[in-house]
C-alpha cells in the first residue's frame, strides 16, 4: 500500500510512520506542512530499538507532494488542513516533541499498532 504520513513540523510522528511503513513492506513517505531542520534524535533513538533504519530520512514539505502517488494519507493529529492534500484518516496523536524517551516509545507503538490496522489493498 503506498501511504503518506503528514503533520507539521514531519520531525517526529510522521517520521517514524513512514519508516515503520517502509519496514512493514508498504510504500511510505511523509511532509510536513512546515518542516523542522532535522529528525528527531528521539525519533531516530525508538526505531532504532527495533532494528528500523533512519539513515535516510529526513523533513520534506508537502508543497511537491501528489495526492494522486499515494492510496491513503494520514494525518498524525496536528489538525493539519492541506487543500492539495486529501487527508483521508487523521490519527489523532500526541505531538512527542520534547517529551521522554517513554513518550517518544508510546507513540512508536501506537504508529505500529495503527498501521498494522490498515485495510489491505485488496479489501479497500
Amino acid at each position: 500500500m503506498r501511504l503518506l504520513f503528514v503533520c507539521v513540523g514531519n520531525s517526529c510522528r510522521s517520521q517514524m510512520a513512514e519508516a515503520i511503513a517502509n519496514e512493514l513492506g508498504h510504500y511510505a513517505q511523509s511532509a510536513g506542512t512546515k518542516p523542522s531542520e532535522m529528525v528527531s534524535n528521539k525519533a531516530r533513538l525508538v526505531l532504532d530499538e527495533l532494528g528500523i533504519t533512519t539513515s535516510n530520512l529526513y523533513p520534506k514539505g508537502i508543497d511537491k507532494i501528489d495526492s494522486d502517488d499515494f492510496d491513503i494519507i494520514i494525518s498524525m493529529g496536528c489538525g493539519v488542513e492541506c487543500p492539495n492534500l486529501p487527508i483521508d484518516i487523521d490519527w489523532g496523536l500526541d505531538d512527542p516533541d520534547g517529551k521522554d524517551l517513554d513518550f517518544f516509545r508510546d507513540t512508536r507503538d501506537k504508529i505500529v499498532r495503527l498501521i498494522s490496522e490498515l485495510p489491505n489493498q485488496t479489501d479497500a
